[in-house]
């Protein structure tokens, strides 16, 4: 017994621990119980998480509001100094289109508009299509690019066609010359005008003096090309004319395709809530703008718009980002820039946007120039030149990192 007795504190002790670790195991919180009370989460918690989290999203819509017109007022600057710098460039001597300075402008604007075409508006638009869902995996952004490269040499064509069809056609005929036109001297001066077809003309003249003249009056009538030499004008003067229509065709296209992607673009930052979004953004889409007006106030130059004409273009080209980005903010509340409707029209016309500048950049703006004999006949200008193009293409490349 004494022993019994002897063992049993041991025994009671043990039961008590066990009772005692029972005890404070059941008092313990569980983990949900402690989050409650961590977080006390009662109705008045979560109403003053609710008015925490509201603040958090007015003091962020009000950063991004301040951001926005931040990046309205720089990016109107930003286009409206590159698009001046040519135009005000040209009273210098050096910056003059007829100069060799000047193709070194053209050829630094043709690689920033192939950048912007290659390396900014396709990419987005192949992403925001497939975003978008459907489609099977086929690249609707390529076709779309495609289609408008095809539609804007259509529209080259058919519109310097258009315009020389109808500078020609204010000509004078040759029956409204002076009374001397018919001489020995006036057929002399009919197969100077005579352009591509002196050389025949001159031929018949020797051979029978009244065809020459009718036959110089048939063109003047029958063809575009004789519109120049029955108005007298020298062929000089008619080359002059034929690449100023053209000149202005191409100005023109180019900024139907810059304005396209200039108002996505603003709507695009508009509508953006996050400041940390927008940040970036500012700096790059100013330094996007300034660039791309470089490039068309290179071509308004070389069109030889009339001052009203090219303070228009000018003018369009300025305002036309900051009112997307005006758009953008008016439309926040309503516009996701995720939904499938809208990314569907995003990457459509940045698709035709991209087929536009593409189409420009190489074939009006880099094949003119390089297949120039001035350029081809001079090594030092040709290096030049081509410096130029790798470094406005490679700055705006560039920029995609940030934009």
């Amino acid at each position: 017994m004494d022993a019994a007795r002897a063992r049993a504190p041991p025994l009671s002790a043990a039961l008590a621990a066990a009772a005692t670790l029972t005890l404070a195991l059941a008092l313990l919180p569980t983990p949900a119980a402690a989050a409650s009370a961590g977080c006390e989460c009662g109705p008045g918690t979560a109403a003053a998480a609710a008015a925490t989290a509201k603040r958090v999203g007015e003091e962020d819509a009000r950063g991004a509001l301040r951001l926005k017109l931040v990046a309205l007022a720089s990016i109107l600057a930003s286009g409206a100094a590159g698009v001046l710098v040519p135009l005000l460039g040209r009273s210098a001597a050096a910056l003059r289109p007829d100069g060799d300075v000047f193709f070194a402008v053209k050829a630094f604007a043709a690689g920033v508009i192939l950048a912007t075409g290659m390396v900014h508006i396709l990419p987005a638009a192949f992403d925001a299509l497939a975003g978008a869902g459907g489609g099977g995996g086929f690249p609707y952004a390529g076709l779309v690019a495609m289609c408008s490269a095809m539609a804007t040499m259509m529209v080259d064509s058919v519109a310097a066609g258009y315009y020389q069809r109808s500078h020609f056609r204010k000509a004078r005929p040759v029956d409204d010359r002076a009374p001397g036109a018919g001489d020995e001297e006036g057929a002399g001066a009919a197969v100077d005008d005579g352009g591509g077809h002196a050389g025949h003309l001159h031929v018949h003249t020797h051979a029978t003096h009244g065809h020459a003249h009718g036959h110089v009056h048939d063109h003047g009538h029958g063809h575009g090309h004789g519109g120049p030499a029955a108005a007298g004008a020298s062929p000089a003067d008619a080359a002059s004319v034929a690449v100023s229509i053209r000149n202005r065709v191409i100005s023109q296209v180019l900024e139907l395709g810059i304005l396209v992607h200039s108002v996505i673009i603003g709507v695009s930052l508009g509508a953006s809530l996050r400041p940390s979004t927008i940040r970036p953004l500012v700096g790059a889409l100013s330094f996007h703008q300034f660039f791309e007006g470089i490039g068309l106030g290179g071509c308004i130059v070389q069109a030889k718009f009339k001052a009203r004409a090219t303070v228009i273009m000018a003018t369009f080209f300025s305002l036309t980002a900051p009112i997307g980005i005006a758009l953008g903010i008016a439309i926040t509340s309503s516009y996701s820039k995720h939904s499938a409707t809208a990314l569907v029209v995003e990457g459509v016309f940045n698709a035709a946007a991209a087929g536009i500048l593409i189409y420009m950049s190489l074939v009006d703006l880099l094949a003119a120039d390089f297949n120039n004999p001035r350029l081809q006949t001079n090594m030092k200008l040709q290096l030049v030149t081509y410096l130029a193009l790798f470094l406005g293409a490679g700055l705006m490349s560039l920029l995609a990192k940030w934009a």
